[in-house]
């Protein structure tokens, strides 16, 4: 990737502050001089420090908007520096220990021109969707360390495997989790301290003028903080996020500085995110999802994140009603754009069922008015596509991405989006299609997906064989995700290669073809479709199917099941062919979902084959 260069797009208010300050010495004009120098005069590190100097362009443009909302309150730029350079003073003055070569004989941090470096050193950072994540990611960066953040539903064992395996030296938390997270730090020899509370902008908005050059002044502070920051090289890591584990021991993924900065840029320009949009964040933060898609994009474009920190159908709905009210008036701080997982959406469906007509008509016509909608994580069921738009007038986006490249494929924003597909490359990505024997496959053929982009990561953590395996010869990665293409070039994904792809009979079936049929059937909820041993087949199709409720309140009062094989047998007929049609139904309440809405089939598989 070619080094990073910071664009700055200066709004009227921002030429307006820039004219006032050339009256003038204040710190203003120092901060003016110190971002355009250092733009035009220092090389560019490549390091997502680079995206928050471009972020910091936004700053005075617009000075008393807010960059982060969440539960009531708003934190603007000045407020989100202050907090990621006190986050680098904490790990300045805590003395961690590293465990990297080239850190100084004691095993401390590193200190460089009388700073104290962390040269890579990993720092856990635990803590629900906030402006303290925000400040605590940046000030972790800024003094050089590596972030890990961990998911605050993880039980314990998790933790103490994401924590053993990536080496955090300390952990970042907030109060709620701080117990918590002593107990497991004190297993693995690792530091606790708490990220400070993060001021909030004034309710009225408004900042007195030695609250705007006090302000000003911590920018041109974090500016110099930035420029001493040159141990800091693109290629250094950045971030280490742990594999959901749906079809293996969970890998850390090392993301480097540069890569996040290609990802950023790759997003924002594909989905054009800009400075009028505001994102209602409602995904965790230790996933590619919730992370870059729905956080360090928009923040690189200046967008305004509103994070609820809980999903909420009910708050959902609302938000985008207050957003844009029945009267036709659109409010300063209404959503433009949201992304979810498959199982949101159709939550979301189940809650504007129960609504009476007047509610569902204003929510229709709220929900229509954002500018984009996306989703993914997992497979979008057609269905669940379709009355979405029958709905709110929005054609979900699906795109296609992983830990490890974060996003590679999309639907188009602008042009036909096709439903049971993931679309085409996004730009500067490279996809191809490989057999079994490594050749590359033509049009329509059938094969392992493999990809190379500027966002591809660097490294699984501790595993360099397994690094070494994942590439072509080439540079491609090899995904472990079986897709073919339709009639129009846009990617269609099969399944993985070794959790949704099926040997039954002598022929290869995909799980995810089978489940897309099955889910519109009127009494399937949910489906989840495994290859099982057979002696004779090799593998045998078997359904596992969540029944709607009407459909179990139903058979309960009947007393016979919601849905039985023959039954399914029998529906199936016309819409599968005779060897991808299921030979054995389980009937569960609901299916185990990981917190990005994944089914673990591994885990699945392994409890019914132990089954007599």
């Amino acid at each position: 990737m070619s080094a990073f260069k910071v664009s700055y797009r200066l709004s009227p208010l921002f030429h307006d502050l820039l004219f006032i300050s050339s009256r003038s010495s204040s710190p203003l004009s120092l901060l003016q001089s110190r971002l355009f120098s250092a733009h035009n005069t220092r090389p560019s590190s490549g390091t997502f420090m680079e995206v928050v100097k471009a972020a910091l362009s936004h700053v005075y443009a617009t000075q008393e908007r807010a960059v982060i909302r969440a539960e009531q309150k708003s934190y603007g730029y000045a407020q989100i520096v202050a907090s990621a350079v006190n986050i680098s003073n904490l790990l300045h003055d805590a003395d961690v220990k590293t465990v990297n070569e080239g850190c100084t004989a004691s095993g401390s941090a590193e200190v460089v021109n009388g700073s104290r470096y962390l040269h890579g050193t990993r720092v856990g950072i635990v803590a629900k969707p906030s402006a303290e994540f925000v400040g605590a990611i940046l000030g972790t960066w800024l003094r050089g360390g590596v972030a890990v953040p961990l998911a605050i539903s993880y039980p314990e064992s998790e933790l103490l495997h994401v924590m053993n395996d990536s080496d955090v030296s300390m952990i970042l938390s907030t109060p709620e989790h701080q117990e918590t997270m002593e107990n497991v730090a004190a297993k693995c020899s690792a530091k606790v301290s708490l990220i400070p509370t993060v001021t909030s902008m004034p309710s009225n908005n408004m900042f007195s003028e030695h609250s705007r050059e006090e302000a000003i002044g911590l920018v041109v502070e974090l500016i110099r903080e930035i420029e001493d920051s040159c141990m800091i090289k693109g290629d250094d890591p950045a971030l280490i996020l742990y594999t959901s584990g749906t079809t293996g021991k969970p890998k850390g993924v090392v993301h480097t500085h540069k890569s996040i900065i290609a990802q950023v840029q790759i997003l924002s320009e594909a989905w054009e995110y800009t400075n009028n949009d505001q994102f209602l964040h409602c995904l965790p933060l230790h996933h590619v999802h919730g992370l870059f898609n729905a956080l360090f994009a928009p923040l690189y474009a200046g967008s305004v994140v509103e994070f609820m920190p809980k999903f909420s159908v009910r708050g959902v709905w609302q938000r985008w009603r207050d957003s844009y009210p029945k009267d036709g008036n659109k409010a300063a701080d209404a959503i433009t754009l949201f992304t979810g997982v498959p199982t949101m959406y159709t939550r979301l469906l189940q809650g504007y069922q129960t609504m009476d007509s007047d509610l569902q008509k204003a929510c229709a016509s709220a929900a229509n008015q954002l500018r984009l909608m996306m989703c993914g994580s997992s497979a979008l069921p057609f269905p669940v596509m379709k009355q979405w738009e029958e709905i709110t007038g929005h054609r979900l986006l699906e795109r296609y991405g992983m830990t490890e490249f974060v996003m590679a494929i999309s639907n188009p924003l602008h042009g036909v989006r096709k439903g049971g597909t993931v679309g085409k490359p996004l730009p500067r990505v490279e996809v191809k299609i490989l057999a079994e024997d490594g050749s590359e496959v033509g049009t329509r053929g059938v094969g392992e997906l493999c990809v190379r982009s500027p966002s591809l990561f660097k490294e699984y953590w501790k595993l360099p064989k397994v690094t070494e395996e994942s590439f072509t010869d080439d540079g491609f990665f090899k995904t472990g995700d079986t897709v073919t293409t339709d009639e129009d070039g846009y990617y269609v994904i099969l399944g993985r290669t070794n959790a949704d792809i099926m040997k039954v009979g002598g022929y290869k079936l995909s799980a995810l073809e089978i489940e897309a049929i099955l889910l519109e059937h009127k009494a399937v909820s949910e489906c989840c479709i495994l290859g099982l041993l057979d002696e004779d087949y090799g593998e045998i199709v078997c359904a596992i199917i969540a029944p709607h409720a009407d459909a179990r309140s139903s058979a309960e009062q009947e007393q016979k099941p919601a849905i039985t094989l023959e039954d399914l047998r029998s529906w199936s007929k016309d819409k599968l062919a005779p060897y991808k049609i299921p030979t054995k139904l389980f009937l569960w309440d609901s299916l185990p979902r990981n917190a990005m809405g994944k089914v673990n089939k591994k885990e699945i598989k392994k409890l019914l084959e132990q089954q007599p």
